[in-house]
């Protein structure tokens, strides 16, 4: 992801909160959903790509033999994948589009953004109001003369 190329700038003591704009995401642990932790950027994109881990190499959420069953669950783990990953670009959007724009970066961040939205919209992954935060970025990237 391109997360990495930033982050030398995505540090705790740029980045406290993990925000997009004036939104402000915490750390939600899956596993006891009343403990928020708010969190810096590069805390809460740590503790969400090491969560996802977790879940790629659990067996019982992703099966890696074929004909095993998928869990009743698992569309659901699959959208709360994909609405943090969501959270993850619209940070760098909001807090390091300059970045970005220094590295020379924009469109390979924007190509990849698209194919993203693109694929959680076909699957029907991430609700409408959890997208609003780049709803502006969405309509430019996703329209019919792009």
């Amino acid at each position: 992801m391109l997360y990495g190329t930033i982050t030398e700038f995505c540090t705790s003591e740029r980045c406290p909160v993990m925000s997009a704009g004036p939104l402000e995401y915490v750390w939600t642990d899956c596993n006891n959903l009343k403990r928020q932790i708010k969190c810096s950027a590069p805390q809460y994109i740590d503790f969400l790509m090491s969560w996802i881990q977790e879940k790629l190499d659990d067996e019982a959420v992703f099966p890696s033999k074929i004909g095993l069953p998928f869990p009743p669950n698992f569309v659901e783990v699959v959208r709360t994948v994909m609405k943090r990953l969501f959270r993850i670009y619209a940070h760098i959007y909001y807090q390091h589009f300059e970045d970005v724009e220094r590295l020379n970066e924009e469109a390979h961040l924007n190509t990849s953004f698209k194919h993203f939205i693109l694929f959680v919209k076909e699957f029907n992954l991430i609700e409408e109001k959890d997208l609003r935060p780049l709803q502006d970025v969405i309509e430019r990237l996703t329209s019919k003369d792009r």
